[in-house]
């Protein structure tokens, strides 16, 4: 998969802007707080229909402007299309065309435009909250099934009923036992979806999680990912739905006290995890901070091959969000020289890491407030480049 052209309007600090990829890696350079991980996000947003800087569309508006657009021209392996958003500071008025043909919902289109995002808050997905590794799992299972992402915004829905219903019964219970059954059948039914395709994901992705860690480390450590439900049931068991439906219909309908005294759902797939092991011990707590990083890539770039096996041979588009600056020079090189037969579009303030022998032929953009210009090829290294 391919961005070719993508086009922003009164988007973050960028005015307008037109810019045109090349098929393999794509350097924006340039100081900070000029406008490179703002175009990241751009194109982050025509994939998935947010930002992954957890800002609302309000956010995203250009000071002074009523509206943004985007516009991405991409292709795979079959034909060239086009995503176009026009949105203001109210969602409900979004406007989002695929190939010129009005789409109703965001949801419709996640999936088409693929990406795999790389930044410095990944390199915490070991040590940080289950909370960061449910979205490391939520993103990259929209993008490949449908069917999932339509569930987890179902489940999303129920969850927040049913803890108002939950809140509510703490000072008159009957307002929960009018339809609270109703909510947790729906939920348990949504949950044992989800909980089917995160555990079939999980056992697929620590296969080429293995696989990566090891070419990195010479197979001296071996890491594991196993999916911990709060359901309670083993990992080989969680891909059976109707099993897992069972077990969550009896928790959300037999500790209905526990609930209400928290003022909250105590079960579901709000509460799972994914557990990184190394050597058969936590990660988070017994691996070093360099494992810990190598465990992060080694994440991300499985992501991107489970995403080319389940597309027909494409790859996503990988987007990498000022990730050289935290990697040691090892890391570095290991993931450019995995940069093949990719099209990464990448952001750095160093113009060593711009120059990176792995990286010969990058097609380098200049980032200066908001504007974007090509960084003509020629003799010479990347920063007497920059001077033309």
């Amino acid at each position: 998969m391919r961005c070719e052209q993508i086009r922003v309007e009164n988007f973050r600090n960028i005015e307008k802007a037109s810019l045109t990829f090349g098929p393999g890696v794509n350097v924006l350079i340039g100081n900070n707080a000029q406008g490179k991980t703002n175009l990241l996000e751009a194109i982050y947003y025509t994939a998935l229909g947010r930002s992954f800087r957890q800002a609302h569309d309000g956010d995203m508006l250009r000071f002074g402007s009523a509206y943004a657009c985007l516009s991405n021209d991409f292709s795979d392996s079959l034909r060239r299309q086009n995503i176009t958003m026009r949105f203001t500071g109210d969602r409900r008025r979004r406007h989002v065309e695929q190939n010129r043909v009005r789409i109703e919902k965001m949801s419709d289109v996640v999936g088409v435009f693929r990406v795999v995002l790389f930044c410095p808050e990944h390199l915490s997905l070991i040590k940080d909250g289950p909370g960061i590794r449910r979205g490391f799992m939520d993103v990259a299972l929209s993008q490949l099934y449908p069917l999932y992402l339509q569930s987890l915004q179902r489940a999303s829905q129920i969850l927040k009923q049913r803890g108002k219903l939950l809140r509510d019964a703490a000072s008159d219970r009957s307002v929960f036992e009018k339809t609270g059954e109703f909510w947790s059948l729906q939920f348990a039914r949504e949950c044992a979806l989800i909980s089917s395709y995160r555990a079939a994901y999980i056992r697929k992705i620590s296969g080429y999680v293995a696989e990566i860690f090891g070419e990195m480390t010479d197979q001296k450590e071996i890491p594991q990912i196993v999916y911990r439900s709060s359901s309670g049931l083993a990992a080989e068991e969680i891909e059976d739905t109707g099993r897992v439906e069972k077990k969550y219909i009896s928790l959300l309908t037999t500790r209905t006290d526990r609930e209400i005294f928290a003022g909250a759902t105590l079960w579901g797939i709000h509460r799972d995890d994914m557990e990184i092991l190394l050597n058969g011990n936590p990660a988070r707590i017994f691996a070093s901070q360099g494992q810990q990083r190598s465990l992060a890539l080694a994440l991300k770039l499985s992501e991107g091959e489970i995403c080319r096996e389940k597309c027909g041979g494409d790859y996503p588009v990988f987007l990498l969000d000022d990730v050289l600056s935290e990697l040691d020079a090892e890391r570095q090189s290991y993931l450019l020289c995995r940069t093949g037969g990719k099209q990464v579009i990448m952001t750095t303030c160093d113009f060593g890491a711009a120059e990176n022998k792995n990286i010969p032929d990058a097609h380098l953009i200049r980032v200066e407030n908001g504007c974007y210009t090509e960084v003509k090829e020629g003799t010479g290294c990347v920063s007497d480049r920059w001077q033309q």
